[in-house]
């Protein structure tokens, strides 16, 4: 039973969604209204509502405000997680949901009188800042501030301000390297027989499987040739545990530390969760202020961290109007956060979605400008605190592209990683893909700019140059003052504010500008793909260069050889710097110049990578790379232009850098071997994008099928009567297939474009049937807390692009239909054409496909008790690819109405017996 409802805040209330408007005013009365009257009350007096950004957007009206219960949440309640909708807001203060669209105004009234009482208790567990924070934020006129100030007494004594609060972190000395050790089978057993508990079912190939994860931990027996092992497990084997058993095992008797890596911030919430069964007594949550060493640290990069000094400078004025309210609200969130993770972490997903801006990145290390030592926060930094917490550490759960990153450039050789497992290896390839390239672009040449020049012309922020970063340094050192100076010079040539506007009136300031011009007429000269109608970027090869753009790319090149220069210059003086250090040079001082020739480091390695790229224009054909032109574009807007290279197989960097240091590397997951059929090509696609044939290692192969009963739980239906490129008819089809499943469904769409087109047809009449639908790109919701939103309500459905593919994890009846709108075939670009002739042509193509079925696939069944239906609308669905579908599972060509029918009767018979929530067992043990 839900907690008595508190008294109702006596403010009237506005709810707005697809099936209508309903406002409660201040005497307790409740009435549906149009969208123009709802937009008018809103104008006339400040109303509550809940989500205003989503509700303006229901309502067609940018510019509506009001009293949003969401700010006020995060003001009362910082980092606690609290799904955005009604229901989520009710269960998160004790109340009970609101049974249908109209009783939601009522429960707004009654959610602010809840988190005023909060402020007004005694056991207000967030209080302390609370006070100081509002009178801030009384003075940026924060509509709440009023509402809430009678509410939040005056403390006695003065609230410390939080830069004082924040714990500080500490050194710690170095640890020994790792022992030697060899795992005993049956230890591995007995560990594994531990974490998944007493009674839990035997699961013979989850034990298989973690056996064959141990050797990953032996001992390497010659430098440059770890141990690799490649283990594809199905879905609900258990993998999670499967591989923290020996993990852990070999962490607890050799002193070392195992690094878990994965591709999405879902996996990295779900590996915290289960890190607890593994180590019960020490949370993520310990302090490394405190001296006690944390056993389990996330680690992601600098950007999804808070700055602190950003923070600070948005608190002194930085920020105005309604970005300066988000920082006061961040600045309360950051006294309570676990690890001042903003991307993924205990900030609420929707804060920053709130403020229309791009507030919340401005609060991080975008650029890569961090001063170190010289920062007045650095010993309370959360990302120093979380560096030198994983050095300590048992389990690090970090992303792939970091640990490419940390591998590639890491400051610090000692605490790079050696044991590495990559969860979701599948997008190993991609990861290193990314990591690995080069892009010579207006976007990355400005910023480089801003990094040694500065603030120019009176931009506001806290951006350094150089000459700032190291005044000291250049007061003392002649050579390095002119280093400074040199490089400050050079950088003018490159592009500047305003680039775009210029490159498009065909007026480029400098070599860079000028060739990026080039680059942009010759992209559109060029272009047959049907793009630039469509709104989309465009590219062609970087080939068949007349002599003017060869002319122009030496000219941009020898620009950037007169920048490269000097920055080494700078790092060589700094290195002298330390070695004869002057009596000035402290412990901090020597750290903020140490991480000065990291971010120097990183820089001169980009210049000599765009130097590369510029050098072979005009000239051979290098076998390893591909190299293209292109123009960036959405819906028809430039956003940047400029020269890409890619290697043609990533994996090459991926063996040298990441392999070869490496003691022990292991692959894993569900979709790992590609399913063509042939269980030998299976594997050899596997060990192709593993990077293992590089290092001329044989990796160890380990196949564990999922427990799963497909011939039962899923149906794959290919409807064969809906007409590609008919919008009408996918439009119908989307809502007709939601209604019979009464909701519960994924929809994966190829292009942004169609999916908006769907979701505009038919969102409004699925409200109205009380089915809410929600999607990507149209929402202004961020994509975690729409699949939040989606797994807090068995009635929604969600659709989406790429990135709902794959790591979205919503087991239980929310999810019980998967709809593709086609076949995901491959974009026809440059790059996938090049490895398209170098890996078989079709087949290449076809074993894409085939990963991205699986993958979508995989959302569907996600524990023993879920059902439900894989649907792509598709009439000439090729058979070749049906081997991406587990065995078993059964594959029916039919008609739309029959997929109704089938998708119909299936949720009628899963009515009769109640769905069960999965028990914990499932739940931490899912593939």
């Amino acid at each position: 039973m839900a907690a008595p409802r508190p008294s109702p805040l006596p403010l009237g209330a506005l709810h707005a969604s697809h099936g209508g408007c309903w406002l409660r005013d201040s005497d307790g009365r409740t009435r549906g209204l149009g969208k123009g009257e709802a937009i008018m009350a809103s104008a006339d007096t400040p109303l509550l509502m809940l989500n205003a950004p989503l509700v303006a957007t229901r309502l067609g009206y940018p510019d509506l405000s009001g009293l949003d219960l969401l700010e006020l949440f995060a003001f009362v309640h910082p980092a606690r997680f609290c799904v955005p909708t009604p229901k989520g807001l009710a269960t998160a203060l004790g109340l009970a949901p609101p049974a249908s669209d109209d009783a939601v105004p009522e429960l707004l009234q009654h959610a602010a009188g809840k988190l005023l009482e909060t402020c007004e208790s005694s056991n207000w567990a967030e209080r302390e800042g609370a006070w100081s924070a509002l009178q801030s934020l009384s003075r940026l006129r924060w509509p709440w501030a009023q509402v809430i100030a009678p509410h939040i007494k005056q403390p006695p004594r003065a609230e410390r301000w939080l830069f004082t609060r924040l714990p500080e972190w500490e050194e710690a000395p170095d640890r020994p390297q790792p022992g030697q050790i060899v795992l005993d089978p049956e230890a591995i057993d007995a560990r594994l027989a531990f974490l998944t508990g007493a009674g839990a079912e035997q699961r013979p190939g989850q034990q298989a499987y973690a056996r064959e994860a141990g050797h990953t931990f032996a001992p390497r027996q010659q430098p440059g040739l770890p141990h690799v092992l490649l283990a594809q497990a199905g879905t609900g084997t258990g993998k999670t545990l499967g591989y923290l058993a020996p993990a852990s095992l070999w962490a607890e008797q050799s002193g070392g530390t195992i690094w878990v890596s994965t591709y999405t911030k879902n996996l990295q919430r779900q590996l915290r969760r289960e890190s607890r069964r593994v180590w019960p007594d020490t949370s993520t949550e310990g302090s490394v202020a405190s001296g006690n060493r944390q056993r389990v640290v996330v680690r992601k990069g600098r950007e999804n961290y808070l700055c602190l000094l950003n923070l600070e400078d948005a608190l002194q004025g930085g920020f105005s109007g309604r970005p300066a309210i988000m920082a006061q609200l961040i600045a309360r969130w950051a006294a309570y956060t676990q690890d001042g993770d903003m991307i993924g972490g205990d900030l609420p997903g929707w804060l920053g979605t709130l403020f229309r801006q791009r507030g919340i990145k401005a609060l991080t290390d975008q650029r890569g400008e961090c001063v170190y030592a010289g920062c007045p926060h650095y010993r309370k930094c959360f990302i120093e605190r979380s560096a030198r917490a994983s050095a300590q550490a048992d389990l690090v759960i970090a992303n792939h592209a970091l640990v490419m990153v940390n591998a590639a450039r890491g400051r610090d050789h000692a605490q790079r990683p050696t044991r590495i497992v990559f969860d979701e290896g599948h997008h190993v390839f991609e990861a290193a893909d990314s990591t690995f390239s080069a892009a010579l672009t207006g976007s990355e040449t400005i910023e480089l700019r801003r990094w040694v020049i500065g603030p120019e012309r009176g931009s506001k922020g806290r951006r350094r140059g150089l000459a700032a970063r190291l005044a000291d340094v250049s007061s003392y050192d002649e050579q390095g003052a002119k280093a400074i100076a040199a490089a400050r010079e050079a950088a003018e040539a490159l592009p500047a504010d305003g680039w775009l506007q210029r490159l498009h009136d065909e007026a480029p300031s400098g070599p860079l500008e000028t060739l990026l011009g080039a680059v942009r007429s010759l992209t559109y000269a060029r272009d047959e793909s049907g793009g630039q109608e469509a709104g989309y970027g465009i590219e062609t090869e970087a080939a068949q260069l007349d002599g003017n753009f060869v002319e122009l790319a030496g000219q941009a090149q020898a620009a950037l050889a007169e920048l490269r220069h000097p920055l080494m210059k700078l790092s060589n003086r700094l290195e002298a710097l330390l070695e004869e250090p002057p009596d000035w040079l402290d412990g901090l001082g020597r750290a903020r110049i140490e991480g000065a020739r990291h971010s120097l480091g990183w820089r001169i390695d980009l210049i000599a990578a765009w130097e590369a790229l510029l050098d072979r224009l005009g000239g051979p054909v290098d076998p390893d790379f591909v190299d293209w032109l292109a123009v960036d574009r959405s819906e028809a807007r430039e956003y940047d232009t400029g020269i890409h290279r890619r290697w043609l197989d990533p994996m090459k960097p991926f063996a040298r850098v990441v392999l070869e240091p490496s003691h022990g590397v292991m692959l894993t997951s569900a979709t790992l071997t590609d399913r063509s059929g042939h269980e030998d090509d299976d594997w050899e696609t596997a060990i192709a994008r593993s990077g293992a044939a590089h290092i001329d290692v044989a990796p160890r192969l380990c196949m564990a099928e999922s427990p799963f009963d497909y011939s039962n739980q899923a149906e794959v239906l290919i409807v064969t009567d809906v007409k590609r490129g008919d919008i009408p008819a996918l439009a119908g089809a989307y809502a007709r297939l939601i209604e019979a499943a009464e909701g519960g469904v994924l929809g994966l769409f190829t292009a942004i474009r169609r999916l908006r087109a769907v979701y505009g047809r038919i969102a409004d009449h699925l409200a109205r049937a009380g089915l809410p639908l929600y999607a990507q790109h149209v929402d202004p919701i961020d994509t975690g807390t729409l699949v939040d939103i989606f797994r807090d309500d068995p009635h929604a459905s969600l659709l989406g692009t790429d990135a709902l593919r794959d790591g979205v994890d919503v087991p239980g009846h929310s999810l019980r239909c998967v709809v593709m709108e086609q076949v995901p075939w491959p974009k026809p670009g440059i790059l996938h054409r090049a490895r398209r002739a170098m890996n078989g042509g079709s087949s290449y193509d076809d074993r894409i496909i085939r990963a991205r079925l699986a993958q979508g696939f995989g959302r569907l069944i996600r524990s023993r008790e879920d059902r439900g239906h894989f649907v792509v609308l598709s009439a000439a669905f090729p058979s070749r690819l049906l081997t991406a579908f587990p065995k078993g599972t059964p594959v029916i060509r039919l008609t739309l109405d029959e997929a109704l029918q089938r998708i119909a009767s299936s949720v009628s018979l899963d009515r009769t017996t109640e769905p069960e929530t999965p028990d914990t067992q499932d739940a931490g043990n899912k593939g």
